[in-house]
């Protein structure tokens, strides 16, 4: 993380960094994750955690695949491998001292959205940073699906390829509002604590 990097997250809680993956690696990772929804892998996604877990298509409307780190082959594995190094570049910029992350392939269909929420659970000492990396070339403004940040005003950040957003889990409200178009992402979830 550069130096104005670590300063926009003290102080607003997120940065957005584009190039993230590069130009080659973001197709390649569009393409792995378009085969992926092909092939049935994604599923609905839900809400709330254990007992109260439960799929609510009002609330959220994306198709999800967790990978861990063996079996995150081929430009999904190249992707593990710039999370792992966020995270370290996160701890040493930043001192967060981040222990592990885990990693979701999403896809929102047109019409899909997901409600206002955070990403850290209460009562949890988990999900600390967000670092979400964007996998749609040609995105444009009426394809909607932007990310809303509440920092604390509203900012919507257009899911284009290859841009990264990343911000304090516990620190910022956020939603997706609805896509119009095919939309997919990797998010990365960066916890204080071992897996």
């Amino acid at each position: 993380m550069t130096p104005q990097e670590v300063e926009a997250l003290g102080t607003r809680g997120f940065f957005l960094r584009d190039g993230f993956l590069g130009a080659e690696l973001s197709a390649a990772t569009r393409a792995q994750a378009v085969a992926l929804a092909e092939q049935g892998a994604l599923q609905p996604a839900g809400i709330r955690r254990g007992g109260d877990h439960r799929l609510d298509t009002r609330v959220r409307g994306d198709r999800i695949t967790w990978l861990s780190e063996g079996d995150a082959r081929g430009p999904l594995g190249e992707v593990w491998a710039r999370f792992e190094a966020l995270r370290l570049e996160a701890n040493e910029g930043a001192w967060l001292g981040l222990r592990a992350f885990d990693l979701q392939l999403a896809h929102y269909a047109p019409g899909a959205h997901y409600d206002r929420h955070f990403d850290a659970f209460p009562g949890d000492d988990n999900r600390r940073l967000t670092a979400i990396v964007y996998l749609n070339p040609g995105w444009t403004p009426e394809h909607g699906g932007a990310l809303r940040l509440f920092a604390p005003e509203p900012i919507d950040v257009e899911p284009i390829a290859d841009r990264l957003v990343v911000f304090l889990s516990e620190r910022l409200e956020h939603e997706v509002l609805t896509s119009h178009a095919d939309r997919y992402a990797a998010t990365a979830w960066f916890y204080s604590r071992a897996r």
